[in-house]
């Protein structure tokens, strides 16, 4: 490595940019071939191709911040930044469904039968399955601050078992939104109640897999000692976003399982 004389971080030449847009390509080409033909090929291509770039672009990444010191101080400020930026995109994104949904419920039309619920809609209760999955994610919340604490505190033990924690609160959450999704007396194409129903309820689901999906590489960072009590931003990235799930999760159930009930 030639000598630098500023602490920011020059990105070296790499393919995964291109491997990952190629395998988006193929992923959302297979799935319309999976929902139009039920071909699954192109979409088991996609999955394959999707995985193996996110493994080996987060272990340049891994590389680069751990071992190769390129992640100082300035650095990670523009990282906070970036991250700081995504979960902002992410506020805006959710909010369109909160916004569709408001829309439909606070002036129902004559298509819904003038009131909310509409007219043949029997919505969930929110005293059931949905109320079990917001303690899930608040004791999810109260896990992943214990773990960062604990990280903070160079306590590798008590870390790992709270990290290990909230990934099984999150896999616990998906399992009964699954088993909720199996029960419910709708589906997506019961008008605008199912369409905004399935489309907040499942986008949250999806985050919640991606969050615990961020939260198992960590856990498997933190078994191999790369994190400090100083050094560990991409633990704190994942707590992040993490909390903004739970705090989507609130929204949704006030806004869609008890309100909208």
């Amino acid at each position: 490595m030639t000598h630098q004389t500023h602490p920011y971080h020059m990105v070296n030449p790499s393919p995964w940019p291109l491997t990952g847009a190629l395998s988006a390509f193929l992923l959302t080409s297979g799935l319309i071939m999976w929902f139009h033909f039920y071909l699954t090929l192109l979409l088991t291509a996609g999955l394959l191709a999707s995985m193996a770039t996110m493994f080996q672009w987060w272990r340049d990444v891994v590389r680069e911040s751990t071992y190769q010191g390129h992640h100082t101080p300035p650095v990670q400020k523009g990282l906070r930044y970036g991250m700081i930026l995504f979960i902002i995109s992410e506020v805006f994104f959710f909010a369109g469904f909160f916004w569709a949904f408001y829309h439909s419920s606070l002036a129902p039309t004559p298509q819904t039968g003038g009131h909310w619920p509409p007219t043949g809609i029997l919505p969930l209760d929110p005293m059931e399955v949905p109320l079990l999955n917001t303690a899930v994610l608040l004791a999810s919340g109260v896990t992943i601050t214990w773990t960062h604490h604990s990280l903070m505190e160079a306590n590798q033990k008590e870390s790992t078992q709270a990290l290990a924690m909230t990934i099984a609160l999150g896999i616990y959450f998906t399992l009964l939104q699954m088993s909720e999704y199996s029960e419910t007396p709708f589906t997506i194409s019961d008008g605008i109640y199912g369409s905004t129903f399935f489309m907040a309820t499942g986008f949250h689901g999806l985050h919640v897999i991606i969050g615990t999906t961020f939260l198992t590489m960590c856990y498997i960072r933190q078994q191999l000692h790369h994190f400090t009590p100083n050094h560990h931003f991409g633990f704190e990235a994942a707590a992040w976003y993490w909390h903004f799930v739970d705090v989507v999760w609130l929204f949704l159930y006030i806004s869609i399982y008890w309100w909208g009930s």
